[in-house]
C-alpha cells in the first residue's frame, strides 16, 4: 500500500476519533448512572468520574487514549519511517481499545436484562466501532519501504 494513502488514513482516523467521542452512543432512559438521554462516550467518563472515578479513568484510557495514542505512533512511524510501535504494543493497544467497545455493550446486555428503562444503540457506537477496526487494519498492514 502507498505511503502516502497509510498517512492519509492515519490522519483521518485522528480526525474522526473525536467525532465519535462526542456523538451519541446510546440513548437510555431511566438509567440511573446518567441524567440525560443522549450518552456519548465523553459524557458517560465525566458522568462516571464524579460517581466511580476509577472506572471513569479506566474507560478513559481505554475508549480515548489507547485508540489514538496508538494512532499518533502509527502515524509516527510512516512519518519518520521507523518502527516505533512494534507489532506487540500495536496488538496489545488494539485489545485495549476494543474492551471499551466490549464495556458499552455489556451495559447494554446488563440494562436491558435487568429491564431497567430502554436503551437504543445511536450511530456514534457505530463510528467507534469503524475507528477502533480502522486502527486494528492500520496496524496489521506492512509499512511501505520508502
Amino acid at each position: 500500500m502507498d505511503r502516502r494513502l497509510l498517512i492519509m488514513a492515519h490522519v483521518a482516523l485522528l480526525a474522526l476519533y473525536p467525532v465519535a467521542w462526542g456523538a451519541p452512543i446510546l440513548t437510555a432512559g431511566l438509567l440511573p448512572w446518567f441524567g440525560q438521554d443522549n450518552i456519548s462516550i465523553l459524557s458517560g467518563i465525566l458522568a462516571l468520574l464524579g460517581s466511580d472515578p476509577i472506572l471513569g479513568l479506566l474507560i478513559a484510557v481505554l475508549a480515548i487514549i489507547a485508540p489514538f495514542g496508538k494512532t499518533v505512533l502509527g502515524l509516527a512511524s510512516l512519518v519518520l519511517d521507523r518502527d516505533i510501535l512494534g507489532a506487540s504494543v500495536a496488538w496489545l493497544m488494539s485489545r485495549l481499545a476494543m474492551a471499551d467497545i466490549f464495556l458499552v455493550s455489556l451495559y447494554i446486555v446488563i440494562a436491558k436484562g435487568l429491564g431497567v428503562g430502554h436503551i437504543q444503540t445511536r450511530w456514534g457506537l457505530y463510528v467507534f466501532t469503524l475507528c477502533v477496526l480502522l486502527s486494528m487494519v492500520l496496524s496489521l498492514i506492512k509499512r511501505p519501504k520508502p
